[in-house]
């Protein structure tokens, strides 16, 4: 046994190290970039899970591997709508969760965003004909930006952040 242990530290990993991605840098220069200009800081985001079959969850917290590392970004998840700047919503708002949903928006303090992301939460996707839904996202909150896929790729769910902060909307 002290032999195996041996040889894994003495080995280098197995693994290789990621290329660099110049796009998704550039991507992600920019979105930090504004973001700081609007606010003067950076972007708070609180996920939201309306009802969806967890896809677009699985892509969202993709943004927070190494790879993506959205924190280098200038963008971070927060736990409270309290100190969230955009709310990013998924899914189809079912029954059960569309007075949650209603909560959280107004706990968001203004000035406040809110995304759509994801066909389902677009325009219900395949739970369109579901009698538990309620029906799409701006059904129930206003929305201002929509990003589409089933599911949207991160690289799409940086876009749509950086589109968002480029609106006339954000102040």
């Amino acid at each position: 046994m002290r032999n195996i242990l041996l040889d894994g530290f003495l080995r280098r990993p197995l693994t290789e190290d990621l290329p660099p991605d110049p796009e998704l840098a550039a991507l992600g220069a920019r979105l930090d970039a504004e973001s700081r200009r609007k606010l003067g800081r950076s972007l708070a985001i609180r996920e939201i899970d309306a009802g969806s079959c967890n896809g677009c969850e699985l892509e969202i917290n993709a943004l927070a591997t190494a790879f993506y590392d959205l924190e280098r970004f200038g963008l971070r998840f927060v736990a409270s709508p309290r100190h969230a700047d955009v709310l990013l919503v998924t899914g189809p708002v079912t029954h059960a969760m569309r007075e949650a949903l209603e909560r959280t928006y107004r706990a968001t303090p203004s000035p406040k965003w809110v995304i759509a992301a994801g066909d389902c939460a677009v325009g219900c996707g395949v739970y369109a004909n579901s009698p538990a839904c309620v029906g799409s996202v701006a059904a129930v909150i206003p929305v201002d930006i929509h990003i589409d896929g089933c599911p949207p790729t991160p690289v799409r769910l940086l876009q749509g952040l950086l589109a968002l902060l480029a609106s006339p909307r954000a102040r």
